[in-house]
């Protein structure tokens, strides 16, 4: 784990430590320890596991949360389906809808800079999980925060009423695996489906603003890293993602598989998404780069020049 490089670097935490997330977070680790007893593990167990993952995780964070609420990569009919989707990210235990996105779209507004609630400036562990337990002063989740950094989703009061309640939704899921196949199923199904979903998606936050490749010279050191792509159904390609942040394709090479994207397709063929944005630009190369970091520094000069909302929008879109 890598250590704070500096003080000036170090988050202002005011001391403060996030003790209903913390107490909840810890609990599903101590839960998913019961993995170690060969008596809870079945085979169709592992599989619910897996499922658990792709629809909380996959369809529930990567998809919902992240391009649809936080960037409006596309748009889903009926609008209740929204609210659906929600729900499915919610019992991934990474919190409300709301707090999420305004997490997110203030790390893009200062991505790697001062103002970053996660940057691995602050060390790869602070940026994995640490910037929640104790989190800035700046980004505690204030009906204020709230409705400045996620606006159109503070006034729905939908998704107030879902913010409200983080629990819910984890609780029932439990339930569920318990009611379906007893311990096996709660322990796999639950407890370590949800330890895996939080740590893979963690991994977008750190290794993949540490490791990997830079198809594009954004503002921050986002890269694109294949097995944090492959753990998260194309989150990985991040790079390509802060280059155009709306798109809602992130995986722009053949190679750059992106089954989220693919995911998403398929529901406009059926009709369920729609509006799909993607990057303007046509062409990958030093010219496009060029132009997405001049874009991006226009952009920045801008939000400097403003004490408003900071545009959420790709730098070349």
């Amino acid at each position: 784990m890598t250590t704070m490089t500096s003080t000036a670097e170090q988050p202002n935490t005011g001391g403060y430590i996030a003790w209903p997330p913390l107490i909840w977070i810890a609990s599903l680790h101590v839960g998913a320890l019961l993995a170690f007893y060969p008596g809870f593990f079945t085979w169709g167990a592992l599989v619910a596991c897996l499922i658990g993952h792709w629809v909380t995780g996959g369809l529930g964070i990567c998809m919902t949360y992240h391009r649809l609420l936080t960037h409006r990569s596309f748009a889903v009919r009926p609008r209740w389906m929204e609210y659906v989707l929600t729900f499915l990210g919610m019992a991934a235990s990474e919190g409300g809808a709301v707090g999420w996105v305004a997490d997110h779209r203030r790390h893009h507004a200062f991505s790697d800079e001062e103002g970053d609630v996660h940057s691995p400036n602050a060390g790869f562990g602070w940026a994995h999980m640490f910037w929640w337990m104790t989190p800035d002063i700046t980004s505690r989740h204030t009906p204020e925060y709230l409705q400045k950094w996620a606006p159109d989703l503070y006034k729905d009061p939908v998704h107030r009423f879902l913010n409200n309640l983080p629990v819910v939704p984890p609780l029932m899921s439990a339930a569920l695996m318990y009611a379906i196949g007893g311990m096996p199923w709660l322990v796999w199904g639950f407890f370590v489906r949800t330890i895996f979903v939080l740590h893979t998606t963690w991994l977008v936050n750190s290794a993949t603003h540490i490791w990997g490749y830079r198809s594009h010279e954004t503002r921050d050191k986002s890269t694109n890293l294949w097995w944090v792509a492959a753990l998260t159904y194309g989150e990985g390609w991040h790079n390509n993602h802060h280059a155009f942040q709306t798109s809602v394709r992130h995986g722009l090479r053949w190679w750059e598989v992106d089954p989220t994207y693919i995911t998403v397709k398929l529901m406009s063929f059926v009709g369920i998404a729609h509006s799909l944005k993607y990057p303007r630009l046509t062409k990958l190369g030093p010219a496009a780069t060029a132009e997405t970091a001049k874009a991006i520094k226009a952009a920045r000069k801008k939000r400097h020049r403003s004490d408003e909302e900071p545009e959420l929008v790709g730098a070349a879109n």
